[in-house]
């Protein structure tokens, strides 16, 4: 397992997700917006996110991407995993396993995935709550599709509506 930077975008994304869960789906748009992540880079990491069943989507208008189970199910080792998966030879301390010190890499390695499953995204929005990280309110719903034109008030008009209604009313009545 490697810590790396998409590792480290693809917890941030999650965590930006996951504070959002309770307002619907998050586009990918808005989460690029907020934390400078080129959005094609995002569109890579959250379609290993979805492989991996940690995200779900939903298209069209309105659309994004949601926390597919709980974020108490959801733990910092698999989103590690699911964005940097690297070989068994790798996380043993490279290509060859004749390393004198390949035991000592492969401790490390157990160690660090017991540490990353240990902690939960749960846990980790907690912390983000506890700093005081501010959610922005949620923005009203915009009604999309087909409605009916409202109808307009009939227009009443003093004004003659012909030659001879206009000429009726230039000549004084005789009375």
């Amino acid at each position: 397992m490697r810590l790396s930077t998409k590792s480290r975008f693809a917890v941030t994304a999650m965590i930006d997700v996951a504070l959002r869960e309770d307002r619907g789906p998050v586009s990918l748009a808005a989460i690029s917006e907020r934390h400078h992540i080129s959005l094609s880079y995002l569109e890579q990491l959250f379609s290993k996110l979805r492989q991996q069943a940690l995200v779900e989507s939903t298209r069209g208008p309105g659309g994004g991407y949601s926390l597919a189970r709980s974020a108490e199910k959801i733990s910092m080792a698999d989103i590690v995993s699911a964005v940097d998966a690297s070989s068994d030879s790798e996380a043993a301390g490279g290509e060859g396993e004749n390393w004198m010190s390949s035991d000592l890499w492969s401790n490390l390695h157990e160690k660090m995935l017991a540490h990353l499953q240990s902690i939960t995204l749960r846990q980790l929005v907690s912390e983000q709550r506890a700093k005081g990280v501010a959610v922005e309110p949620a923005a009203p719903m915009i009604k999309r599709g087909v409605f009916a034109k409202p109808k307009a008030a009939p227009m009443r008009v003093n004004a003659p509506n012909s030659v001879f209604a206009l000429a009726a009313s230039l000549v004084p009545t005789r009375g």
